[in-house]
C-alpha cells in the first residue's frame, strides 16, 4: 500500500495506516473542513479512499476515531507536504520537478573524496530585513556561490522536515516525508539540492528517527494506541519510536529513502544515535524507569538491528551516499560493516576530539602546558572510526559561546585562536564540519530567529577571518594529503605530539603517492624559535599560514624558500629552523626535493 496521497485522474487518493482505529475519514478544504470522507479499512490496518473534487495544494487532515472511543485530527504521516505554521494540515502535493545532475549523482561517492562540510539552519542563514526568510531559491542564489567562492565540498542543513516549533531547529518532527512549509513549496527545495548538484556541492540532510513530537496533530496516540510510540524520551519532552514493530521500522527507512531518491540528499546524518540505541538514555541510575533488555543488557536491540539494516538497505538502494551517526558515547564499530559486527554507517561525528579541542581552546595560556593532552589524545583513537570533526551547530548554543567567544586573551589573540582552531581541524585526519558564522567570528550565540550578523565584515578582523577559512579550505581541496588517507596511520605521522611546554604540535600528512605536508601548530602567545625535523632534504615552502596580515596576523611569515639542513630533529636526518608565529599555525611543503632523508621513514605511529 502507497500511503499519503496521491494524485489520480478521478480525483486524489488517501491511505493511512491506523491498524487499531474504528473509523478513519479525510477531510479538509475541499469538503469546507465538515466530517469529511469516510475511508474504507483494508486487510492490512490500512484505510483508503479516493476523493473526487480534491487537488492538489488542498489542506487536509484524518479524522481518527481511536479504540479509546477518542476522535483525533491528525496530520498525513506520509504527507509530501504540510501547510505553513501556526496551522497543522496537510497537503496534497505532487512535484512536477525535473532533475538536472545527473552527472554528479553518478560520479558521487561516500569515500575517497574531500569532506568539508559547512552546517547551516537554512531560515537564520539569511534573512530579510524585515525578518521574513528567504524562499528556497532566494538562498540558493546566494548560498551556493558563497560555499563555492568559500571552499566548502557540501552543506549540511539541519532538518527541513516539517515541525511546528522554529526554536526546535527542527528535532521534533510531524512531517518525515515533507519538507517545511518555511521557505516555499517542497520542489523549490529540490531545486536548491539541483543547483548545488550543478555547482559541485554535495547536501547533507539532518533526518530525526530517534523520537518525535507530541504535538496533537503528530503520530502519538495516532489510533487511539501507541502505534508508533515505544516510551517517553526523559530529556527533549518527546516520545521515541518503538523499533521493535514493523510498520515502525518501514516507515522511518520508507522516510530515509525517499529524501536520498526523491530529492538526491548526498546523505542523512541521523540525530541522536546514541539515544536510540541505549534503552536507559537520559535516565540516571537511580530512575525507576529504568530497562533491561533479555539478555540483561542496557542496549536496544531492536534499535540496533533497524539502524543495520536501515544501512545496508541505503548502501543498495542510493550508491555513494553517506550515512552519518551523531554517536557519543564509546559503542563499539559504528562505521564497521554489519558482517563484521558495526552498526554499517560511513561516519561518525567525533564527539571526543569535539570536547577535548574546545575545552583546550578555552583554557588561559599560562595553563595550557598543563592541558595538552587534550590535543593529542585523539590520535589516540582517531582510526577506530571513520570519524568526522564536528564544531556544529551544538557548540554555539545554550551559554556555551560561539567558537571565538570561547577564544582567552584579547581581541587579537581570540581571532588568531579562532584561525589556528581550524587550521587545526583541517590539517587533523578525519572530515570536517564548521557550522555556519563560525567562519567569519561572529561573537554572539546562533539565534534561530535572526540572521547571522552579517555586517560583521565591514570590518576587518571578521573579514580577515574569513578570508583565512577560504584560504585555508582552498588549500584543502588542492593538497590531496589532507584527505586522501583520512582514515589510517598511513596518512598521518606524529613529528613532535609532546611538547607542553611550547604548546606545540608538529606532524606529517601523507597522500596516497606519498606527497606530504608538514604540519606546525604554535598554541602559545610567545614567540618561539623552533627545529623541525624534516623528510626530505631539499626546499621548503610555506603554504600557508595563520599568522599572515591579510587574516589580522602579525606577520611573522617564511617568506620564500627554506632549505633543510643536515641536523636531525624528531628522528629525521634533515631539519628545519622556524620561527612560531603567537597564536598561530603553518603548513609546509618540500618543492624542491633533493633526495629522501636517511630518517624519512622512522616513528611512522
Amino acid at each position: 500500500m502507497e500511503y499519503g496521497s496521491h494524485i489520480r485522474e478521478n480525483g486524489v487518493a488517501f491511505s493511512v495506516y491506523a491498524p487499531n482505529a474504528k473509523s478513519v475519514c479525510v477531510t479538509g478544504d475541499f469538503c469546507g473542513w465538515d466530517a469529511g470522507v469516510a475511508l474504507s479499512r483494508g486487510k492490512d490496518g490500512d484505510w483508503s479512499g479516493t476523493v473526487p473534487n480534491a487537488g492538489r495544494g488542498d489542506c487536509y487532515k484524518y479524522r481518527v476515531l481511536g479504540c479509546d472511543g477518542v476522535w483525533r485530527y491528525k496530520a498525513d504521516p506520509c504527507a509530501r507536504a504540510s501547510q505553513l505554521r501556526p496551522g497543522s494540515a496537510s497537503v496534497v502535493w505532487e512535484s512536477g520537478f525535473v532533475w538536472e545532475d545527473e552527472a554528479w549523482m553518478q560520479s558521487r561517492r561516500a569515500f575517497g573524496q574531500p569532506l568539508n562540510i559547512y552546517e547551516l539552519h537554512a531560515p537564520s542563514w539569511k534573512m530579510h530585513p524585515e525578518g521574513s526568510f528567504y524562499t528556497w531559491d532566494e538562498l540558493g542564489t546566494e548560498l551556493i556561490p558563497y560555499l563555492r567562492d568559500m571552499g566548502y565540498t557540501h552543506m549540511e542543513l539541519l532538518p527541513v522536515m516539517e515541525h511546528p516549533l522554529d526554536a526546535s531547529w527542527g528535532y521534533q518532527t510531524t512531517g518525515f516525508f515533507a519538507a517545511t512549509a518555511r521557505m516555499g513549496e517542497p520542489d523549490g527545495l529540490k531545486r536548491l539540492i539541483n543547483a548545488a548538484h550543478r555547482a559541485g556541492i554535495g547536501v547533507i540532510l539532518d533526518w530525526v528517527p530517534g523520537h518525535f513530537c507530541r504535538d496533537e496533530q503528530g503520530l502519538g496516540r495516532f489510533d487511539g494506541t501507541p502505534l508508533y510510540e515505544g516510551g517517553d524520551h526523559p530529556q527533549w519532552g518527546t516520545y521515541t519510536f518503538d523499533f521493535s514493530k514493523a510498520h515502525v521500522r518501514r516507515f522511518l527507512t520508507d522516510s530515509a529513502l525517499y529524501w536520498l531518491s526523491e530529492f538526491h540528499a548526498d546523505g542523512l546524518r541521523v540525530d541522536g544515535v546514541s539515544s536510540m540505541l541505549y534503552l536507559n538514555f537520559g535516565l540516571d541510575e537511580h530512575d525507576p524507569r529504568r530497562r533491561r533488555n533479555a539478555h540483561g543488557g542496557e542496549e536496544d536491540e531492536d534499535a540496533v538491528d533497524f539502524l543495520r539494516c536501515l544501512n545496508v538497505t541505503v548502501s543498495a538502494a542510493c550508491p555513494g551516499a553517506m550515512m552519518i551517526a551523531e554517536e557519543s558515547s564509546a559503542w563499539p564499530l559504528v562505521t564497521a560493516p554489519p558482517e563484521s559486527g558495526g552498526l554499517g554507517f560511513h561516519y561518525k561525528w567525533d564527539m571526543g576530539w569535539m570536547n577535548d579541542t574546545l575545552k583546550y581552546c578555552e583554557t588561559d595560556f599560562p595553563y595550557r602546558p598543563g592541558c595538552h593532552s587534550l590535543l593529542n589524545f585523539s590520535m589516540v583513537y582517531a582510526f577506530s572510526e571513520n570519524f568526522i570533526l564536528p564544531l556544529s551547530h551544538d557548540e554555539v548554543v545554550h551559554g556555551k559561546k560561539s567558537l571565538i567567544g570561547r577564544m582567552p586573551g584579547d581581541w587579537w589573540r581570540q581571532f588568531a585562536g579562532l584561525r589556528l582552531l581550524w587550521l587545526y581541524a583541517l590539517t587533523h585526519p578525519g572530515g570536517k564540519l564548521s557550522f555556519m558564522g563560525s567562519e567569519f567570528g561572529q561573537f554572539i550565540e546562533w539565534r534561530e530567529y535572526e540572521s547571522l550578523e552579517w555586517f560583521l565584515l565591514s570590518y576587518p578582523t571578521h573579514a580577515g577571518v574569513q578570508r583565512f577559512f577560504r584560504d585555508a579550505n582552498r588549500l584543502f581541496l588542492r593538497e590531496k594529503a589532507l584527505w586522501e588517507q583520512d582514515h589510517g596511520w598511513e596518512g598521518f605521522q606524529w613529528l613532535d605530539a609532546d611538547d607542553a611546554h611550547q604548546s606545540v604540535l608538529a606532524y606529517r600528512r601523507i597522500a596516497g603517492d606519498g606527497e606530504e605536508l608538514m604540519v606546525v601548530l604554535h598554541f602559545s602567545p610567545d614567540e618561539c624559535i623552533y627545529r623541525l625535523g624534516v623528510p626530505l632534504t631539499g626546499e621548503y615552502e610555506e603554504l600557508l599560514s595563520s599568522d599572515d596580515p591579510l587574516y589580522g596576523g602579525s606577520g611573522k611569515l617564511h617568506k620564500g624558500r627554506l632549505l633543510s639542513e643536515t641536523i636531525p630533529a624528531q628522528g629525521m636526518a634533515q631539519s628545519l629552523v622556524l620561527n612560531l608565529p603567537p597564536v598561530g599555525g603553518l603548513v609546509l611543503k618540500c618543492t624542491a626535493p633533493a633526495e629522501e632523508a636517511d630518517g624519512g621513514k622512522t616513528n611512522t605511529a
